[in-house]
């Protein structure tokens, strides 16, 4: 069952507006909430795991929602800190909370701090933030941004060509930026959400700490 809370419609929409004319570089928005209807969805998330996952789901983070479909990412390509391409499976064997972001997103700067303090609390071999850059062009603008508002503890991942975004919006898993997304250790979506959230909270951490154990 899908959780929100009294403010979740205005984060949808603040996550949204915050496409601005950049709308129309990344294409036509696609519509929040809607199953995949591609056939590219894979099962495999137990109702055990959705069980135990969904009631943490709450405050701070009840923006997130389960995932009927267990998506699976494991091909999107982008950029790892080294510059290189990488998939989203090179990562595999931890839980990721993977957020698309970019510099001339509001909502996104302002959550980025609350994601590198995320990473610095719970990062490790059971859990990785993954912030992906989605500012097409080099990556000198948003490796700039991390240097002006010191972020120490996240990796520098970056998609210039915003493929990543497509492919997230043809699965109904991307409306506007901030997009954020709960990968299994299979890189499967667990949750997913649109809009900001506030990432260095308890409830955040709580999350985190249910899926390290896992």
């Amino acid at each position: 069952m899908k959780r929100t809370n009294p403010d979740s419609k205005l984060i949808t929409r603040r996550g949204a507006l915050s496409l601005g004319v950049s709308a129309l570089t990344i294409g036509t928005l696609g519509i929040y909430g809607c199953s995949d209807t591609s056939g590219n969805a894979s099962s495999g998330l137990s109702d055990a795991l959705k069980a135990k996952i969904a009631p943490l789901l709450v405050g701070d983070i009840a923006a997130m929602a389960i995932r009927d479909n267990a998506d699976d990412l494991s091909e999107l390509t982008f950029n790892g800190p080294d510059g290189k391409p990488m998939k989203m499976s090179d990562a595999n064997g931890k839980y990721r909370l993977v957020n698309l972001w970019a510099t001339w997103c509001a909502p996104c700067r302002h959550e980025m701090p609350a994601l590198d303090a995320l990473q610095k609390a719970k990062g490790g071999d059971k859990f990785e933030v993954i912030a992906i850059s989605v500012d097409g062009g080099g990556e000198e603008k948003p490796r700039a941004f991390f240097d002006e508002i010191g972020l120490t503890n996240l990796g520098f991942y970056h998609d210039p060509s915003i493929n990543v975004f497509n492919a997230l919006k043809k699965k109904s898993l991307a409306l506007g930026l901030p997009v954020t997304l709960l990968l299994d250790e299979n890189s499967r979506v667990v949750a997913n959400m649109n809009g900001p959230a506030e990432w260095a909270s308890p409830d955040a951490f709580k999350l985190i700490d249910a899926v390290s154990a896992l």
